[in-house]
């Protein structure tokens, strides 16, 4: 049995609520760090009073000191479930993607923070809904939900779809990772993420790398749309090869520009999934 894969992820600003974690709350509460002095008229709590600063004060009074406590944070990923996520030269997009719910939801336990997941193709995923729960095992059984999914309706991606999910989530404050290829028009996505105006979003692009490499010039290639199912040959010409990579490469900046706008920056999975690069994203988020 392999050991858990785990990553370390911090948010920029304080988190809200109000219940113990690990993170650096905006809250008062049971905490080590001092925030500022108080009252005991207003805070009546006599464990926490200062006798020096009390004496200092003008006028003289009873003052406590105030700490702001660590708190807990939900956490909530969003799964691209469409035709295009079971593509895979070696292993399906979606399988990647499990991979990286597996390590979520040890993460979040570790951390002592809830998780859960909602999906979507071109509409909503109610059968792959998690509610948001601590437990060892929560990420074990979202992942095992993925990777036995099976698209059989063929149904692929839309805009409507990740705006019918998102609304779920609308006004909540937490962590939410969108993972999907984003092989979708993004006309609508920039307002999609408005939705999630009080959470902290990470877009997750989950690309594999038959698609972002191609064959070597002179090759004869079978290409079927996993979504339409319309199959057609290709003779890989030099400019047919120059194309894809400048396909790929403007889809990388139209993704950079479009969440850039929102001062988020999306983290690629190409291939398999590094829990050390993803722990370094948040670390120089924060920093």
């Amino acid at each position: 049995m392999r050991p858990p894969v785990e990553f370390h992820y911090r948010l920029p600003t304080r988190a809200r609520g109000f219940r113990h974690g690990s993170h650096p709350g905006a809250s008062f509460g049971a905490g080590q760090e001092f925030a500022l002095h108080a009252r005991l008229f207003d805070h009546p709590d006599p464990r926490r009073l200062d006798l020096r600063a009390s004496q200092c004060a003008v006028p003289p009074e009873w003052l406590v000191r105030l700490h702001l406590q660590r708190v807990a944070v939900p956490v909530y990923v969003v799964v691209d479930v469409s035709a295009s996520m079971l593509f895979g030269g070696e292993r399906p997009k979606l399988h990647l993607a499990a991979d990286f719910v597996e390590a979520l939801g040890y993460s979040a336990f570790r951390a002592g923070d809830r998780v859960g997941m909602l999906a979507f193709d071109s509409e909503e995923r109610g059968d792959l809904f998690v509610p948001a729960r601590h437990g060892r095992g929560v990420g074990d059984e979202m992942a095992t939900m993925l990777r036995r999914f099976s698209n059989t309706s063929g149904m692929t991606a839309g805009i409507e779809g990740l705006e019918r999910t998102l609304y779920r989530l609308a006004g909540r404050h937490s962590l939410v990772f969108v993972v999907s290829d984003f092989h979708w028009p993004l006309g609508r996505l920039g307002s999609a993420l408005e939705t999630l105006v009080n959470a902290q979003v990470v877009p997750m692009v989950v690309w594999d790398r038959a698609e972002i490499e191609p064959p070597s010039a002179g090759t004869m290639l079978v290409v079927s749309d996993v979504e339409t199912g319309k199959a057609r040959r290709l003779w890989l010409r030099r400019r047919l090869l120059e194309q894809w990579r400048d396909n790929v490469a403007r889809r990388r900046r139209e993704l950079a520009e479009l969440f850039g706008k929102r001062g988020i920056k999306p983290f690629y999975v190409e291939g398999t999934f590094d829990a050390e690069s993803l722990s370094r994203y948040f670390l120089e988020a924060v920093v």
